[in-house]
């Protein structure tokens, strides 16, 4: 019987890590799972390690984070030095995970990476990490097979989970009346981020933005997307002092996206989501400023939404740091509002972007690579 861990540190490679235990037991059922991971993981089947919380953290972590990431840590590679598996896998999380590699650099033979690091985007530095400690990585974005085998690190490409989730054709009509929106009215969608420092400082300009939007845009409809494990105080402080009606709608992201005639979106999976969904967006972002000339020194790409990422050129309007201002960001929308050409031409890229990324199946792929490997 295999017997194998898997180690993530945040909510979304939770989901990825409670995917790819579903994949592994369809494929081998008498599979024993162990992991680091939350409440998707544990609905999946995997037993998690005793004593270690997830470590969720954005930016400059403070000294809470810290001393807990070195405990957890400490605590996974003893565990790991005490007990027998045939495979790790380590899911994103390169803070914690790239760490735990380098501890375990002995285990070479049986650690794989899902969801590789970005280091296309933050320097090769610890790639040496990957080539001494890690067997194979296993990369989700088309480019990244070619990038990590010419470091010298093995790679295969496995296609995008979020595929998976997403589905060629979206019911919008469907989705719009199960939400009660009414027909004529123009629906625009706001997605803050999924993390309270990204709510702090992106949402208040999101907010101040419509200011300057509603005017143009005749009936307009205001959705919200609040990420699951954010609390419902932290939004609605920020919500309240707007001027406009807002519906809030709690771990209804793709919902939101769907129902949306335009969006207004943080940098991250998500705008990769809204892009295979189809909807229209302007990526926006800010983080501290000490963080921002850290990532300025540290970052060697042009852009910072995946979908221009992928396109190798801005496929959608980028406001980052200073430049996301409340005029900045109506400007932006109302330039696509106003080039409905422009609207058409970003779908398309969309749609290339998609092809780009293979068919769904990326946790069968990984379980059926790694499981090949084991019984070798």
């Amino acid at each position: 019987m295999a017997r194998i861990l898997l180690v993530t540190g945040e909510a979304s490679g939770d989901l990825h890590g409670a995917h790819l235990a579903r994949a592994f037991q369809d494929l081998a059922p008498d599979v024993e799972l162990v992991g680091v991971g939350g409440e998707h993981m544990i609905q999946a089947g995997v037993q998690l390690v005793p004593h270690i919380d997830r470590v969720d953290a954005i930016g400059v972590p403070g000294i809470r984070q810290l001393l807990a990431g070195w405990r957890t840590l400490r605590v996974l590679s003893a565990y790991i030095r005490q007990e027998p598996f045939d495979a790790i896998v380590l899911i994103d999380s390169p803070g914690l995970n790239l760490r735990l590699a380098k501890s375990a650099g002995h285990l070479s033979s049986r650690i794989y990476y899902y969801i590789a690091p970005q280091m296309w985007a933050w320097g090769r530095r610890r790639m040496a990490i990957l080539r001494r400690a890690v067997k194979r990585v296993l990369a989700i974005l088309p480019f990244e097979e070619r990038f990590f085998q010419e470091e010298g690190v093995s790679c295969t490409f496995v296609g995008h989970p979020l595929l998976d989730e997403m589905p060629e054709v979206q019911d919008r009509v469907r989705v719009r009346e199960a939400m009660g929106l009414p027909s004529d009215a123009l629906v625009l969608g706001l997605l803050p981020g999924s993390r309270q420092s990204e709510i702090y400082q992106i949402l208040p300009s999101m907010l101040d933005s419509l200011k300057f939007i509603a005017p143009c845009m005749g009936p307009l409809c205001i959705l919200l997307a609040q990420a699951q494990n954010v609390p419902d105080g932290v939004v609605q402080e920020i919500v309240k002092r707007s001027d406009f009606p807002i519906h809030v709608l709690k771990g209804r992201a793709k919902e939101v996206m769907v129902a949306s005639d335009y969006l207004v979106i943080a940098s991250g999976t998500a705008t990769l989501q809204a892009a295979l969904i189809g909807t229209p967006m302007v990526i926006v972002y800010r983080v501290s400023l000490l963080t921002y000339l850290i990532a300025k020194c540290l970052v060697t790409i042009n852009f910072i939404g995946l979908v221009n990422i992928l396109a190798g050129r801005e496929v959608v309007p980028e406001l980052i740091q200073g430049r996301m201002t409340p005029e900045n960001i109506s400007r932006s929308l109302l330039a696509l509002v106003n080039n409905p050409t422009r609207v058409m031409r970003m779908k398309t890229d969309f749609q290339e972007i998609r092809a780009s990324l293979g068919g769904p199946g990326a946790s069968r792929r990984v379980a059926e690579v790694i499981l090949a490997d084991i019984m070798s």
